[in-house]
């Protein structure tokens, strides 16, 4: 099964609308829901990224009967230092993101603790892709 979500940088009404519809399709697929929730956690943190950090995104998302991988490609500022940006409370969030609530400098760390590979990089300037692996089982 293959699912795109266009994520629209800024747009906090909207984040979290492609981990919402993510987690139904698991659900209907009978995924175990421990694994639901590592797979909604870490989309979820991705996709406020983008909606924090980034112009606008691209959230690809392929599943099969093991696992499930992710995508997220954005179009924004990058990420300077990726190791720093990894440590927990390390956020580069404006004062206005904060203030909503968000850019706590949980987002990549959590996104490692629910996830069984993760690959960042970035170009400052650029963008940041992020790809994640999950495995489950159906």
């Amino acid at each position: 099964m293959h699912f795109e979500f266009q994520v629209e940088g800024g747009n906090f009404s909207k984040a979290g609308t492609a981990s919402s519809q993510l987690k139904k399709i698991l659900k209907q697929l009978n995924v175990d829901s421990r694994d639901i929730k590592r797979v909604v956690v870490a989309l979820y943190e991705a996709e406020v990224n983008v909606v924090a950090h980034a112009y606008q995104g691209v959230i690809i998302i392929d599943i099969d009967t093991e696992k499930i991988r992710i995508r997220i490609e954005d179009e924004g500022p990058g990420i300077k230092d990726i190791d720093l940006a990894m440590q927990q409370g390390f956020s580069t969030a404006s004062e206005l993101v904060r203030e909503m609530g968000f850019g706590a400098g949980m987002g990549l760390p959590n996104i490692k603790n629910n996830t069984d590979e993760l690959t960042v990089t970035s170009e400052v300037g650029k963008g940041t892709n992020v790809h994640m692996l999950i495995n489950f089982s159906i």
